[in-house]
C-alpha cells in the first residue's frame, strides 16, 4: 500500500516520534510511506529524509489553498491511504483526499480530547470526519470522550493503543551517574505537564527520602520558571534539568521510577518506553497513562494537582522493594503484550484495509 501520513510538522514531540516510528515499521513491512507536513520539516523530518524517507512540506497557507494543494498532492501521488494526525490536519487533508477518491481516509486523535469541549472545533471535526472511514483514539479514555463530542461519528471511532519501539538498555559507561534513588520525567516542559506539582511533591517526598533525586529530561518555555521554583523549594542540588536529549534510554534504564504529573494526557510515548525497560511508574490519574498503569499493574496513580498525594505515592513506590520488583516485571510484560510498535502497526494495517 501507498500510505501518506499528514502531520502539522515533524518537530520533536510525542505524536511526531510515534509517526516516525510507525513509518519505519510500515516501510519495513513493504509499504510505500510518505509524510506530508503542513508547516515545516522539523528535526524528525530531516532525520527521516536522511534515512531515505520522502517528507514533503505543504507550506502554511489559507484553508482553501491548503485543501487545494492537498487535493493536487493526492491526485499526483495516488495513495491507498491518507492517515491524518490530529484535527487541524484532517481539516486540510480530508476534503482533498475525498475529492481525489483516496480509498481509505482516517485520523488519529493523539490527545485526551477531554471535556469541556471546544464546541466549534469538535463540531467541525465531527462533520469533517464523515468524509473518511475511521477516527482513532489512542486509548479508551480518548475514545470515550470522542463519542460524547458534538455530533460525533460514533460508528467510526475505534481504539488503537499507541505502540513504541522497545528501548535497549545502554552500557554502564553510557549512563548518567546516579547519587541516590531517582525519579525521571521525560517530556516537554509545558503547562499541561504540571511540573510545578511534581517539584512540590518531590520536595515533600525528600522529607522521608533525603537522598532522593529528580531528573527532568526535556525542554520548553517553562524551564527557567521551573528552575526558579526548584530554588525556592530548596531542592536545586537534587534536581537535574538535562534539556532535550536523544539518548533517553540511558536515563530511563538508570532511574528507579518514571513519573508524569500532567493535568491532561493521552498515552505518552515516554511511558511506553519506560515500560519496555521495566521501569515502574507513578502518574497522575488522567487519561490513557493512568488507564495503562492501572491495567498493567506497573505503578501507582495520584490525583492531579495534588503534591501531597503524589509525594505519598513516590515514597510508597520507592520504599516497598517487593512491590517495586512486581511493578517492574508487570511493566515489561504489559509492554510486550499490548504496546509494541509491531502491534500498533498491525492494528493500523487492519484499519487501512477496511472500506
Amino acid at each position: 500500500m501507498k500510505i501518506i501520513h499528514v502531520v502539522y510538522s515533524m518537530e520533536m514531540g510525542g505524536a511526531e516520534s510515534l509517526v516516525a516510528q510507525l513509518c519505519r515499521e510500515q516501510s519495513s513491512s513493504g509499504h510505500d510511506v510518505l509524510v506530508l507536513a503542513y508547516t515545516n520539516l522539523g528535526v524528525l523530518g530531516e532525520r527521516m529524509r536522511q534515512e531515505g524517507f520522502r517528507v514533503d512540506v505543504l507550506g502554511r497557507v489559507s484553508l482553501s489553498a491548503a485543501i487545494r494543494r492537498c487535493y493536487q498532492y493526492f491526485r499526483k501521488n495516488r495513495p491507498d491511504v491518507v492517515h491524518c494526525h490530529n484535527p487541524a490536519q484532517a481539516f486540510i487533508a480530508y476534503p482533498g483526499a475525498w475529492l481525489a477518491r483516496v480509498p481509505t481516509i482516517l485520523c488519529t486523535r493523539h490527545s485526551l480530547v477531554a471535556p469541556p469541549y471546544d464546541f466549534a472545533q469538535e463540531l467541525k471535526f465531527s462533520l469533517t470526519a464523515r468524509l473518511g472511514n475511521r477516527v482513532v483514539g489512542i486509548c479508551e479514555s480518548t475514545c470515550t470522550n470522542l463519542r460524547h463530542a458534538p455530533l460525533a461519528p460514533r460508528g467510526q471511532i475505534v481504539r488503537v493503543y499507541n505502540g513504541a519501539a522497545a528501548l535497549q538498555p545502554p552500557a554502564a559507561d553510557e549512563r548518567p551517574l546516579k547519587a541516590g534513588p531517582t525519579i525521571v520525567f521525560v517530556g516537554r516542559l509545558a503547562p499541561v505537564k504540571d511540573l510545578p506539582t511534581m517539584l512540590r511533591a518531590f520536595a515533600i517526598a525528600r522529607r522521608s527520602l533525603p537522598t532522593l533525586r529528580l531528573w527532568i529530561v526535556g525542554d520548553g518555555a517553562l524551564r527557567t520558571e521551573l528552575e526558579e521554583l526548584a530554588a525556592t523549594l530548596n531542592v536545586t542540588e537534587a534536581v537535574t534539568f538535562w534539556g532535550e536529549r536523544h539518548d533517553v534510554a540511558a536515563f530511563l534504564a538508570t532511574a528507579d521510577l518514571f513519573s508524569m504529573s500532567s493535568v491532561s494526557e493521552g498515552l505518552p510515548m515516554s511511558l511506553l518506553q519506560a515500560m519496555s525497560l521495566g521501569l515502574p511508574a507513578v502518574v497522575t490519574d488522567v487519561g490513557g497513562m493512568a488507564e495503562v498503569v492501572r491495567e498493567a499493574g506497573c505503578g501507582l496513580t495520584a490525583p492531579p494537582a495534588n503534591p501531597e498525594a503524589l509525594a505519598k505515592a513516590y515514597v510508597q513506590a520507592l520504599q516497598d522493594e517487593g512491590q517495586n520488583r512486581a511493578f517492574a516485571s508487570r511493566a515489561r510484560a504489559g509492554f510486550q503484550s499490548t504496546f509494541t510498535l509491531q502491534q500498533m502497526a498491525a492494528a493500523y494495517d487492519a484499519l487501512y484495509q477496511q472500506r
